[in-house]
């Protein structure tokens, strides 16, 4: 992956997400401390992991879904190293296991799979109706000051979860338009990487069913698990509508499902979290 004569804050997230191969299938990131968190962001982590995955991937395979745990929170400033494990080479599939470590403790695991392109039906969920197009939208994300959205790498425009039917049901719990701000290069791997990154941004407050009161004062959260299929080649420098659904809140935790369509209304993407949605004390 290159950065190249990009926006420094999109070269910035792409370095990051680089590795360094320490040899025997292991990859260490640098995971430098860019002072706005004292955790390191999951999804920085994931896409991270889908990198050392691939670079063991010897044959024409293709990511086409990974599944997650986030077991600790990673430490700002600290190196993250992945030890990746050759589970299966096939013709068809090849698995990985990716375990990311910070010195003794095991912060992240994920699993992927991988599997040679080849022709079949295809058929697949529409785009939602009635969704306004991103340039009728303004810049707005959930967990950023307005002022501060300029400074990001990526642009998003908030739509607000659906009006609920009469049985108190959202169909969609956020919504939100995104893409990297400028041209990246055509890497696919690049894209993914990226895709996966911004799949972790407020997938917790899609898992929070509207109208429950939640605020940032009162909720702790964090993402537990998380499954990712790539369906088709999606680009992350183009606005895609990142829809998703609370499916369940109970016990604490919160369960959303979620789709990315291009703006031409092409399913590129599906995922799942379980978050943490904790209540505490004001």
């Amino acid at each position: 992956m290159s950065s190249g004569e990009l926006d420094h804050r999109v070269a910035a997230l792409i370095d990051s997400l680089e590795l360094d191969a320490l040899g025997d299938d292991r990859f260490r990131a640098a995971n430098r401390d860019a002072g706005y968190s004292p955790r390191v962001f999951g999804g920085q982590v994931a896409g991270q992991a889908i990198q050392a995955a691939v670079r063991t991937v010897e044959v024409d395979h293709s990511v086409h879904s990974m599944h997650a745990y986030f077991l600790r929170p990673g430490r700002p400033g600290v190196p993250i190293d992945f030890d990746v494990e050759r589970t299966r080479d096939g013709r068809s599939f090849t698995t990985r296991r990716v375990l990311a470590q910070q010195g003794d403790e095991v912060i992240f695991e994920m699993s992927a799979s991988f599997h040679v392109t080849e022709d079949g039906f295809d058929y697949q969920l529409p785009l939602a109706a009635g969704v306004p197009d991103p340039d009728d939208a303004e810049p707005r994300l959930i967990f950023v000051p307005r002022e501060g959205i300029e400074f990001l790498p990526m642009e998003m425009r908030e739509l607000g979860p659906t009006e609920p039917d009469e049985r108190g049901w959202h169909s969609s719990s956020r919504r939100a338009w995104m893409r990297i701000k400028g041209r990246l290069p055509d890497d696919p791997l690049l894209h993914q990487c990226l895709l996966t990154y911004l799949s972790d941004m407020g997938a917790m407050f899609g898992a929070m069913a509207p109208g429950q009161g939640f605020t940032f004062g009162n909720v702790m959260g964090a993402s537990l698990d998380h499954a990712m299929w790539f369906h088709r080649p999606m680009r992350a420098d183009e606005w895609f509508l990142y829809d998703l659904h609370a499916i369940s809140n109970a016990g604490a935790r919160g369960v959303a499902r979620g789709t990315m369509h291009t703006a031409d209304g092409t399913l590129g993407v599906s995922m799942v979290q379980e978050a943490l949605i904790r209540r505490v004390a004001p």
